[in-house]
């Protein structure tokens, strides 16, 4: 009457519980500036950010008028990778348009 191994009657079965958490979100800011053409932020915001012309439309506007808009809140790898994008369009332009990123 020993003690039976493999015996499972009585015990309970557990399953970790595994959290996952979403990265963090972060913003990508457009600074106004006097060089950068209403026009060529709009096309910005269409081409690398995927906006509708009338929401392009309407951050150009904040940009102009508040001096920054958010063009897009993603992961930090993609802002970094939107920003460079962006950086390397207004130089090949000519434009000194400016992005920053800022946690969410």
């Amino acid at each position: 009457m020993g003690d039976k191994k493999g015996d499972l009657q009585g015990s309970v079965l557990t399953e970790d519980v595994v959290e996952t958490k979403e990265p963090p979100r972060y913003k990508v800011l457009l600074h106004n500036d006097d060089y950068t053409t209403m026009e060529f932020v709009v096309s910005v915001l269409e081409s690398i950010f995927h906006k509708s012309r009338h929401e392009a439309t309407k951050i150009m506007l904040n940009v102009h008028n508040d001096g920054v808009g958010v063009a897009g809140v993603y992961t930090r790898e993609i802002c970094e990778t939107k920003i460079a994008v962006v950086h390397e369009l207004a130089k090949k332009n000519e434009y000194p348009l400016r992005c920053s990123i800022e946690r969410e």
